[in-house]
Order: structure tokens, then sequence, then C-alpha cells
């Protein structure tokens, strides 16, 4: 070992949720340190999703000023093709009453660079680049700490509780082989952008037709697009080409067929394994998994950033406390049971709704049983165009949404 340290919270991952828990139990106090195995956070395609309910908590952290200067796009509305050449609005965000209603997109790195720098500015956070947790340290029959590797060699920290915001594919999560319930997912994503200097609005229009789905976002010079196809069919699909695939989004999405070129080759086309699951039971003695790691989210509805932000919020609220008054000695289960039983219902009802979109919406397009959406529904919302507001509100603030603690807000010109 090259060394060994302790915090009173060591979080495994700095993502959205891992710098969020962070920065605020920082805010709280309570030393938290988090462990990150890449050297920045300069990964392509990764969620890039800021939603409402986001953009009111960077309010209450003072960070919102920094974030709006930041470049992005603006999503304010979610409309769906109904065949005829017109499009039905399905969600828009401007029937929310919140001081940001649209969804800020925002390269992940951004706003993961803000949080950090937020958090350097906390006597009590410690980031530490280039640490991949690779185990849990346990004793007596709970987990007190965890060892990485690092560029310095393995080493270890001790802290009062573990925190797994480590991802789908979580060491932590494996390591405390924690109860998990399986969705069957017959399809992946495939994530790609196409430059364009055409104005492309501020609305998501997902595309389905001859066996194709298509998710076009707009950004700041380019469409980021999200195809859907088969599950393991990534191989047969590179060896398409790459024309093959301009090709497709050229029938799809035809306002771009003069820009398909701008799509160079298929190592500009990332593959996404997609999974619904989620944990059963959250915890064990001096150890949590929040977010991805608790619960790995299809991208259908772009809401698994969302849902894991507040997981974070709800943890920093429920457990920053009982740590700062000593009470995680025995492992503080009965305070990590709390944060299941917080979150558990908003993450029920969002992998119901995209469990009810996949068997209705994509799988039947992917087997070209449709081209369209169910006509009933468009005609639904076009008879009672308040019902966007419900989507909207549904996408964009969430089922139970949490709010920035009191002991974590700041005025703005602290964030600076």
């Amino acid at each position: 070992m090259t060394g060994q340290s302790d915090a009173s919270v060591v979080i495994a991952g700095g993502g959205p949720a891992g710098l969020f828990l962070g920065l605020l139990l920082a805010r709280a106090g309570v030393r938290t340190t988090v462990l990150e195995k890449h050297a920045d956070f300069l990964r392509d395609f990764r969620g890039d999703t800021v939603h409402p309910s986001t953009l009111t908590m960077l309010d209450d952290l003072g960070l919102f000023d920094r974030f709006d200067a930041l470049p992005h796009s603006k999503i304010r509305t979610v409309s769906l093709p109904a065949g005829d050449g017109s499009e039905v609005t399905m969600a828009d965000f401007g029937r929310l009453t919140v001081a940001h209603p649209y969804i800020a997109m925002v390269p992940q790195w951004d706003l993961l660079d803000l949080l950090a720098d937020a958090g350097r500015a906390e006597p009590a956070f410690t980031l530490r680049m280039r640490h991949e947790v690779t185990g849990v340290i346990r004793e007596g029959g709970r987990a007190v700490g965890v060892r990485y590797e690092s560029p310095d060699g393995a080493g270890e920290i001790r802290a009062d509780l573990v925190v797994a915001c480590d991802g789908r594919s979580s060491t932590v999560r494996a390591a405390a082989k924690l109860p998990v319930k399986r969705f069957a997912v017959d399809f992946d994503a495939w994530w790609f952008r196409v430059t364009t200097t055409r104005f492309v609005g501020e609305q998501l229009i997902p595309r389905l037709g001859g066996g194709h789905v298509m998710i076009c976002i707009p950004r700041q010079g380019y469409l980021q697009i999200a195809s859907l196809g088969p599950k393991g069919t990534d191989h047969q699909l590179r060896a398409r080409g790459v024309d093959a695939l301009r090709a497709d989004v050229a029938s799809l999405v035809p306002e771009l067929e003069a820009d398909v070129h701008n799509l160079h080759s298929m190592d500009d086309v990332k593959h996404l394994d997609v999974k619904l699951d989620r944990l059963t039971r959250w915890h064990r003695p001096g150890l949590l998994c929040i977010g991805d790691a608790a619960h790995a989210m299809s991208p259908v509805g772009g809401v698994g950033i969302n849902l894991a932000v507040q997981d974070a919020v709800a943890t920093a609220r429920i457990i920053a406390s009982p740590l700062l008054r000593g009470e995680f000695a025995d492992g503080g289960s009965r305070v990590l049971a709390r944060v299941r039983r917080r979150r558990l219902l908003p993450t029920v009802l969002i992998q119901g709704l995209q469990r009810v979109l996949h068997r209705r919406l994509i799988d039947p397009a992917l087997d070209a049983r449709v081209a369209r959406p169910p006509r009933g529904l468009l005609t639904l919302v076009r008879t009672v165009p308040a019902l966007s507001g419900v989507a909207a509100r549904f996408i964009g603030i969430g089922p139970r949404p949490e709010r920035v603690p009191a002991f974590a807000r700041r005025p703005e010109s602290s964030g600076r």
C-alpha cells in the first residue's frame, strides 16, 4: 500500500451524483473524499441533459450564473411526428411554473468541472482524479473504507460510510453483493453527432420508420443523435458501414440529407448496452448505492441523470446530521434504509413508464410494426394540450422532486 487516509464519507465515482453529493456533504461540514478513476471528465456522449429541477438546485447552490455562462442549447418542447407531416407537442416545458422551464443541453464535463470547482472551495471536500476504486474494506460485518489504484500505486481510504456513485457497472455494488431486479430490454443505443449549419430549433423530435428509431437532440452547431436498434447487433451495424448509416439518417431525418457526410466513420459511433434494473436493497452496514449504481435506467426520456442527482440531494439531507453526530459507528443501516424508502417510488414510477414506452412504442417500431406513435395518444394530446404540461413535469421535474437542504444553499456571489 502506498498510503492510507481517512474521511467521514468516501464516494466512488465523480459523475453528477457523486459530485453533487460530495459538494452538499462538504457544505454541511462532513469530511468527504470523491474518487474518480479518469484523469478528467472529457468523455463523449455521456448524458448531457440538465433538467429544470437540477437548474433549480444550481440556483440554490449559488452556481446557476456560472452554469448559464457555459455554452449550451435549450430544449423547450418534445414533439412526436403525427405521420401526416405535422408534429404534436407531447411535452411543453414552458408550462412548468419554475424559474428555468427548459432542459439545458451542456457537455457533461462542463457541469462536472463546475461542481468540482465549487467543491474545492469547501475545506471538507477532496477530489482525487485517477483513483480507481478496486474493492471495499470490511471489518466486523460492515464496510469501513475502500481500496484504490492510482498513479502512485495502491492505497486505501477508511471512512464511516462508502457511497457507490460509480455507475451501472459499479465496483462497489458488485463487492456488496446486493440483490438486483433486472428487466428485459431488447434494444441498444448508438450515439453520434451530425454537424449542421441549419437552425435546429429548441425541440426534441424522435423519428421512427422502416424499422429504425432515432432521437435527435439539438446542440450548438450539430445534432446529437441516438439511434436505437435490436440488442446484440453492434457488429452488424459496423459491418454495414458508415454509408449505410448515413442513408438511414437521411431517410429518417431528411432535413439532414445535405449534412450526413459530416459523419465521417463508424469510429465516431459509440455503442451503449442499454440496461434497466434496480437493487432491491440499496445498502449494507457502512455502504450505500445511489444513482445508476442503484438503478440503471433506459435512455428513453433522458431522465437518468435527473434521477441520480435527486438521489444525491435526498441522501445528503438524510445522512449529513447523523454523520456529524457520530451515529454511524454501527454502519448506520437504519439511516441508510431511509434513502431507499425516500427514492424508491420515483425510481419505480419512471422505470415503469420506460418499460411501457419500450413495449408500446420502441419495440414495435424496431420490428417495423408501426411507423408512427399511437394515433389515439396523439389525438388525446392535441385535444387536451394541458397534458403536454403533465408530461413536461414528469420528465423535467419528476415524481417526488428534491430541494437542496438549507445547510448547502449559498447566495450566487459565493459560487464565484
